[in-house]
């Protein structure tokens, strides 16, 4: 069981899939940085869909693993840091790169 998080104006071919569950802690933080961030993702609850979550055993060397996030392109991040979530979607460019200030 999937549900589609979108802007209005946004297309498949850019919204990750975002394997996860609602009591991980690290999927919701995930996912508010998605959010926070206007990315579109499509959500799929690895508690509701067991498919689901026989694939991200898959893609994790036989871990259930989460988040679990497959992003437009193909490419794959789990369990990812706040920090390389920002980084990979920069890299993607999903999102501009955030200003470096010089103070300390």
């Amino acid at each position: 069981m999937s549900d589609s998080v979108q802007p209005e104006n946004a297309s498949d071919a850019k919204s990750s899939k975002f394997y996860g569950a609602m009591w991980c802690g690290d999927t919701r933080r995930a996912r508010n940085w998605f959010d926070a961030n206007s990315l579109p993702y499509e959500w799929i609850d690895v508690d509701k869909d067991k498919d689901a979550a026989e694939l991200v055993k898959q893609m994790n060397n036989g871990f259930r693993s989460i988040p679990t996030i497959v992003f437009p392109d193909g490419s794959l991040l789990t369990e990812p840091s706040t920090r390389k979530l920002e980084e990979h979607a920069v890299a993607l460019g999903l999102i501009e790169p955030k200003p470096v200030s010089n103070e300390l």
